[in-house]
């Protein structure tokens, strides 16, 4: 009998080479210097105590933490979910029409479409932000359309109220809500519809069942894209809001800018990474139920 021939060695591919881990190596760098490691400094500060001219005393106490349990600060942070959950939920309503619309248009009127989306984020945020407030404001440009063509509505004094930061708000995030829906229905596969018609589903029940589970995880990622950031946003709150809407960004800043109390400041933001951990884990859970 002709000998053996010996078995070749097998490389194990799914062990990452250091090639893998040189194109990795910025990111990891990235993630370490401006995340980790500020998030590091948030977990330790909250825990700490703040002098009498705002400096940092390193004494364990949880007296932060039971402060960020005060009515006053519980009901900022549920009016911040609140006007955070209200702007995701119009940015789903108008952005899933128009995500949808441009995942089943040809290529080229698509990529014409997407570029309409992505132009707002030529110019700066704040050069917007003050557009809407001249828009908004009560000698601006809505009262004066609506004045000329003598509608008999108005004027409206929108500016400096919660529904210019909801405005606002949805304005600045829907394009982050748009694009992840677009990816999913750009993948849509449109036998699964067909078939959905052919066993008599109508157009309700089709979107119901069909179009909308699939397209489930673009929703849950605009989602998180959308309503994490907007449950922080200060700048907006500011400007349109006359600081008179304030949320759980303007207080983080606050505390750090003005109150110069960084213990508790970086206690809020501990909880504030807390429920952005929450909201991740629970639109996962929801994603993979979607699919599965």
């Amino acid at each position: 009998m002709p000998a053996a021939t010996p078995a070749l060695p097998v490389s194990d591919h799914s062990r990452p080479g250091w090639k893998a881990w040189a194109l990795l190596a910025p990111m990891v760098f990235w993630l370490l210097v401006f995340v980790v490691i500020p998030g590091i400094i948030l977990f330790v500060y909250s825990f700490c105590e703040r002098d009498e001219v705002g400096g940092v005393i390193f004494n364990f106490s949880f007296d932060n933490y039971r402060r960020v349990f005060d009515p006053v600060y519980l009901r900022i942070f549920a009016r911040s979910i609140g006007y955070a959950g209200l702007t995701t939920v119009i940015c789903v309503v108008i952005g899933y029409p128009v995500a949808y619309y441009i995942g089943r248009a040809s290529e080229e009127l698509r990529n014409r479409l997407l570029l309409l989306v992505m132009v707002p984020f030529w110019t700066s945020f704040l050069i917007r932000t003050y557009a809407w407030i001249t828009i908004l404001k009560q000698e601006g440009m809505l009262n004066s359309f609506l004045a000329a063509m003598n509608l008999g509505i108005g004027p409206f004094n929108l500016l400096y109220t919660p529904t210019a930061v909801v405005i606002g708000l949805v304005y600045a995030y829907l394009p982050f809500m748009i694009l992840p829906i677009y990816g999913s229905a750009e993948k849509l596969d449109n036998s699964l519809i067909e078939a959905a018609y052919d066993l008599g589903a109508g157009p309700i029940r089709a979107f119901s069942s069909v179009i909308v589970p699939l397209t489930m995880p673009g929703i849950a990622a605009g989602t998180l894209l959308v309503f994490v950031p907007a449950i922080g946003m200060f700048a907006i709150t500011d400007l349109m809001g006359g600081a008179k809407v304030p949320m759980i960004g303007n207080v983080i800043q606050n505390q750090f800018l003005q109150a110069r109390d960084w213990p508790f400041g970086a206690a809020l933001g501990v909880i504030f990474m807390l429920m952005f951990a929450l909201t991740y884990v629970i639109l996962q859970r929801r994603g993979s139920r979607s699919t599965a």
